[in-house]
């Protein structure tokens, strides 16, 4: 089943939620579940495989990159683009007691190509 969400993810470069994927899987692997497929997804974003994100329509999944970077997210079309400045080197006054495991930092608005479709409608 891997083998099958990989390619998925590796073919469609954007963003998918659980039901996409679950339509796609039923068709390789008719007997797999909706619950099997919600876990399966999981488990590749704790695997660092897949990144998730919490969409206005909900939680989606995308393939991760293996550079550390951030996202602006557009919430018409979701185009992402993808930048490396870190903003957390910009937090000051942390409490030294707190030991960071990871962090995500997400600019969500309306890229060019939805700002101008907008003006024209």
């Amino acid at each position: 089943m891997f083998r099958g969400a990989a390619t998925l993810f590796a073919e469609s470069g954007s963003y998918l939620s659980p039901k996409d994927v679950y339509e796609y899987m039923k068709q390789q692997y008719p007997g797999v579940s909706f619950d099997t497929v919600y876990r399966n997804l999981r488990l590749l974003s704790e695997m660092g495989v897949l990144e998730q994100f919490h969409l206005a329509d909900g939680l989606k999944f995308k393939a991760s990159c293996l550079s550390h970077h951030h996202h602006m997210i557009c919430v018409r079309c979701e185009k992402t683009i993808t930048f490396e400045f870190c903003p957390k080197k910009l937090v000051q006054d942390l409490p030294e007691s707190f030991d960071i495991q990871s962090h995500r930092f997400e600019i969500f608005g309306h890229c060019s190509d939805c700002q101008t479709s907008s003006f024209s409608s």
